[in-house]
């Protein structure tokens, strides 16, 4: 029997709706062709344009059905020109990560052979590690109530004993997936600082703590200044790194990087119970209804919402399009034949998404 799960979607601002139809598009005929499985699709407003509409950015009725869903997928979110009253910008999908306690905040790096970057690549050497970014606490912990007088500002870093338990359980055992399926060793790497603050020794101190449930894994540590450095000279080299909010949502910068850019950097942030996917790259309101926007970040998360769902409903075959469709994003940036502009080609939005459906079959 098909089981059928229920994927909130919000479309998000700028390019955020242009890139994520031809997403659901691919998604309803993976699902269409599979005996396993069904998807249904439910509209979520949120976002920038929305709070300019209506005075709300997140409305009540698109947080409940984001809590009923089985998954989230979320595409581009925000607009330089729409702020709160405060200065900050709109910003939905961290209230959402928040609200369902989005701990795990998971960015994939991944460079295959014959995909262009900026780094001079040794022959042979793939890159192909995960960041983990611990995503509701850390220098984040105040964001909007920080304490500002005309001379000075503070902000609080809260890290608490229970986010990073389960934050290290989910890097470990994400590791021992990895291993079990040959994409890695089974390493952890815990990135902090914790020759300076003490808040960062208390992370290794517990990060420690649950890397000795894991005998079978290798666990170590790097400082997060020393992990930036190695992210150039030998990415290769990572497996699973672990780290503070802040510290994730630098380094998951420089990991997009080393693939070429945002528009190949997808991202989830998991919890216990619900999860979200969504592009790494901002709404870019200067090329918005142009059509030129690059899908494949968000593709890419889509992929990943399958994988999840297939091992957390036990679901092979939601499993295996995840990976089906993922492959086929790195065979068609690999091939160099269809990229978009930010990629270093002349390709537009439907072009690159058509050459992924292409890739798998589905055109």
């Amino acid at each position: 029997m098909k089981q059928n799960f229920e994927i909130a979607v919000f479309e998000g601002d700028g390019i955020g709706p242009e890139i994520i139809s031809p997403t659901v598009a691919i998604l309803k005929k993976l699902a269409a062709l599979s005996p396993d499985y069904t998807l249904s699709f439910a509209d979520a407003p949120a976002g920038a344009a929305h709070y300019a509409r209506t005075g709300e950015s997140l409305p009540k009725a698109s947080m409940d059905l984001a809590r009923s869903a089985d998954a989230i997928l979320l595409s581009a979110m925000g607009l330089p020109s729409v702020r709160y009253a405060d200065g900050t910008e709109i910003s939905p999908q961290i209230d959402l990560r928040k609200a369902l306690t989005l701990f795990a905040g998971v960015r994939p790096v991944t460079v295959r052979a014959g995909q262009p970057t900026p780094l001079n690549m040794p022959d042979g050497k793939e890159i192909d590690f995960v960041l983990i970014r611990e995503s509701t606490e850390g220098l984040f912990y105040t964001q909007g109530r920080g304490e500002v007088t005309k001379d000075e500002a503070r902000e609080t870093l809260l890290i608490t004993r229970d986010i990073s338990e389960k934050l290290f359980r989910f890097a470990f055992n994400l590791a021992q997936t990895r291993k079990d399926t040959g994409r890695g060793p089974g390493k952890v790497t815990c990135v902090d600082k914790a020759n300076v603050f003490r808040a960062f020794a208390f992370f290794r101190e517990i990060f420690d703590a649950e890397a000795a449930r894991h005998p079978d894994l290798i666990a170590d540590h790097a400082y997060v200044d020393a992990t930036a450095l190695w992210m150039v000279l030998k990415p290769w080299d990572f497996d699973v790194l672990v780290t503070e909010n802040m510290f994730g949502d630098i380094l998951s910068d420089l990991g997009a990087g080393l693939m070429g850019g945002l528009g190949l950097a997808p991202s989830a942030d998991i919890g216990l119970d619900h999860a979200v996917f969504q592009p790494c790259h901002g709404s870019a309101p200067d090329i918005a209804g142009q059509g030129l926007a690059n899908p494949l970040a968000i593709i890419l998360s889509a992929a990943m919402m399958l994988d999840w769902l297939g091992i957390k409903h036990d679901n092979p075959a939601m499993t295996a399009d995840g990976k089906r469709l993922r492959e086929a994003v790195e065979a068609v940036v690999a091939t160099g034949k269809v990229l978009t502009r930010d990629l270093g080609g002349t390709s537009g939005t439907a072009d690159a998404a058509d050459a992924v459906a292409a890739a798998l079959g589905l055109v």
